[in-house]
Order: C-alpha cells, then structure tokens, then sequence
C-alpha cells in the first residue's frame, strides 16, 4: 500500500463537504446540554431547587446515547422518500427536536418533574437518532486524507453547539424565564434544517443492506474481524472515562459546591469555553493530522486527566471568578484536543458499508461512562467532597491510557491502512 498525498490545512477547509460536516455537527450538538447531565439542564434542577441526588439521577434520561446502536441497523436499511439515505432522515430528526425542546420549555422540574423526565428522555431519543445519520453521512463523505480536519471540524461544530445552545438558555432564562428561553433554542434548531438540505450528497453513497438481520450482524462481523478489535473497543469505552466523570456534576458544582451565579457560570464558565473549543480541536485537529492517532491520543489523554485537578485547586479555593474561568477554559480547549484525535480514531474503525450502525456503536460505547456517572457522582460527592472527587476522576483515566499503550502495535497497522485510504 502507498500512502496517498496528504491535502494542505486550506484545501480541505474549502471542501464543501467540511462545511457540510461542519454545520450538521453544529445542530448535532445543540441538544446535548438541553437534557441529562447537560449543563443547561442541570442549571435549570439546580436554580429550580432540586436536590443533588435528584439532579445526579436525571442524568439517566442520556441513556438512549449509550443505546442507539439498537435502532441504527434500521436507519442504515430504509431509505426517506426525500434527500437519501443520510439526509432525508436527519431533516426528519430536526424537525422532530425543534417541537420537543420547544415543549420541554413548558415542563416543571418540581410541579411535574416525571413528565419533564419523559419530554426529556424523547428529546434524547431524537437527538441520538440525529447523531446516527449524521455520524454516518460524514464517514461516507469525508476520504481518509481528510479525516483529521474532520475530526477537528466535528468536534469544534458539536461542541460549539451544545455550549452556544445552553449559554443562550441559561442567559435568556436568568433575565426573562426557562419557556422563552427553550422556544429560542426550538427556533434555532429548526433553522439547521437549511444546511441539511444544502449538503452535498457522498459521492460513494453506497447501497443499503438487503434485509435488515443483515444491517444488524455484518457490521458487526466486519468490526471485530480487525486485529486488535476487543482491545480497541474496551479503549473506546475508557479513553474519555475520566473525563466524562469530571464534568458529570459540573453545573451543581459550580453552583451548589462553590456558589457561583448563574450568570457568573454562564459567561465566566461557558461561554468563553467557545474561544478555547475553537482554539484546543483546531490545534487538536492540526496535530492529529502531523503526529498521527496514536502519539495524539497518548499526549491529549495524559493532558485530560491532570486538568481534572483544577476543579480540586478551586474547591479548595473558593469562589474565585477568575480561577473558575481559567480552570474551565483550559479543560475545555485540551478536552477538544483530545476529542479530535477521539474522532478521527472512531472513523478509522468504521467500514463506509456499515457506516450508521458502526459508528452508532462506537459512540454509544463512549457515552456510556458519560451517562452513568452522574448517578454515581453524586453520591460519591456527598461522602467524599468535592476536592477529593476531582482527584478520583483524574485517576480514572489511567486504565484507559494504560490499554492505550499496550494497543502501539494495533493502533500503527490501524494508521499505516488508513494512510493509504485502503478499504475493509
């Protein structure tokens, strides 16, 4: 096999289809912090007066991220009427969450908090149905050449979204109130149903399975027939454990564990977290592109878990503006970095037949830890205390990087065959 030319940072920024990525990763990410252990979500518990333990357990309704894979095969075999196999289904999935989070808005945390619970479990239903085609038109569009920008422009549009989604929300529900503010979000998503429409179609679309056993047992076949299967997916169900763990409680810690507002949390802790995103997945995506998946995700996996003992420093701190600021800022930009390089990892496992229920796998696989810790978070705080829990969370990335060494060999025939763009 021999490599194929690489293009320059300019080139694949100005391929259409980037932009496309781009902008369908945006409205990926929009209802991410809207529900479970989102910080918009836990914001609205907390000012709403819900207890922690409550709060820890709402994050249960993210479930359905960590379980797509079970309906993916059916997204993968039916075709829409309208716009194709990706497109068609991801229109349907906007419109659906633009009504959804518009009605949530006019839910009640304490009047009527089971049905709340269930307006927010559909949301996550429809936002992971999103997630499926979206994840799966970009490993059918984007070439192996330009994964790493794609893994940089997916993580910067996701994480873009979900941040600018719940800074809007808690900014418009601190002056005016949480209806309102959910109807603007409602608003903005049905406006990324415009970009879907104006995206490109893949050029190698591919054809659908037969029969829907087989969108079911072949993708599966195909995934573990790669040397190193089982040892890359326990490292895609570790590498962001930690991580995930950290932020799990971030908002009740902000607000409950050392008293900031919620306006001090939602520009000092959020919304510059914008500028340090777009800064930690272009450099993230950069150095993917120059250093490769395996030193990539070594380097970013170390750096993740140390900055989990910034929460610790201000805990034991106090309420300092500036510190949670700098904590926050820095977390979040090396936190993209890593997930850039997690990105382009997850694509390099998929096959272009089996797209949508692959890549649904792998990332449900990796919400897992994300979605089952703020359960577990919030009664470890209350026996252990904040500073102590940041130290624990750090220290639970280091199985994930321990594998992750044991897995050089794999991971540099992983890179040698999608350097040369060949094809399970």
């Amino acid at each position: 096999m021999t490599e194929k030319p690489k293009p320059t940072l300019w080139q694949a920024l100005g391929d259409k289809r980037i932009m496309a990525v781009l902008l369908m990763s945006f409205a990926s990410g929009m209802p991410f912090n809207l529900s479970g252990s989102g910080f918009a979500f836990q914001a609205w518990l907390a000012s709403a007066g819900v207890d922690l333990k409550s709060i820890g357990f709402f994050s249960l309704v993210s479930l359905p991220y960590s379980f797509k894979f079970l309906w993916a095969p059916f997204l993968d075999r039916y075709v829409p009427p309208l716009l194709g196999r990706r497109r068609g289904w991801i229109v349907i999935f906007q419109a659906c969450l633009a009504v959804a989070i518009g009605v949530m808005g006019f839910s009640s945390p304490t009047a009527a908090p089971f049905y709340l619970a269930a307006i927010a479990l559909l949301m996550v239903f429809l936002s992971s149905s999103q997630d499926i085609v979206i994840d799966a038109y970009r490993v059918d569009t984007i070439p192996a050449s330009e994964r790493g920008i794609a893994a940089a422009v997916t993580t910067f549009g996701y994480r873009t979204g979900s941040v600018l989604a719940s800074t809007v929300v808690v900014l418009i529900a601190s002056h005016t109130s949480w209806h309102l503010a959910f109807l603007v979000i409602a608003v903005m998503m049905a406006a990324t149903m415009l970009a879907t429409f104006a995206a490109p179609e893949p050029l190698t679309p591919g054809q659908p399975p037969k029969t829907l056993a087989d969108a079911v047992w072949k993708p599966l076949k195909d995934l573990i027939s790669q040397k190193g299967a089982w040892g890359f997916l326990l490292l895609v169900l570790l590498y962001k454990a930690g991580d995930a763990f950290a932020l799990s409680l971030y908002s009740a810690f902000m607000i409950k564990g050392v008293g900031f507002s919620l306006d001090q949390l939602s520009i000092a802790g959020k919304a510059n977290m914008t500028v340090s995103t777009i800064i930690g997945v272009s450099l993230g995506g950069w150095i993917y592109m120059r250093w490769g998946m395996f030193r990539s995700l070594l380097v970013f996996g170390i750096s993740q878990s140390l900055t989990n003992l910034l929460y610790t420093v201000l805990a034991l701190s106090g309420k300092k503006v500036w510190l949670m600021a700098l904590a926050t800022t820095i977390d979040t930009g090396v936190g993209g970095m890593g997930q850039a390089a997690y990105v382009g990892f997850l694509v390099s496992l998929c096959s272009s037949s089996f797209s949508a229920t692959q890549y649904a796998l792998l990332s449900a696989m990796a919400s897992i830890p994300r979605n089952i810790t703020g359960a577990i978070a919030g009664t470890l705080v209350s026996h252990i205390g904040w500073p102590k829990f940041f130290v624990v969370t750090c220290l639970t990335a280091v199985p994930g990087l321990i594998l992750l060494v044991i897995l050089r060999r794999p991971f540099q025939e992983l890179a040698a065959r999608e350097s040369a763009g060949a094809k399970r």
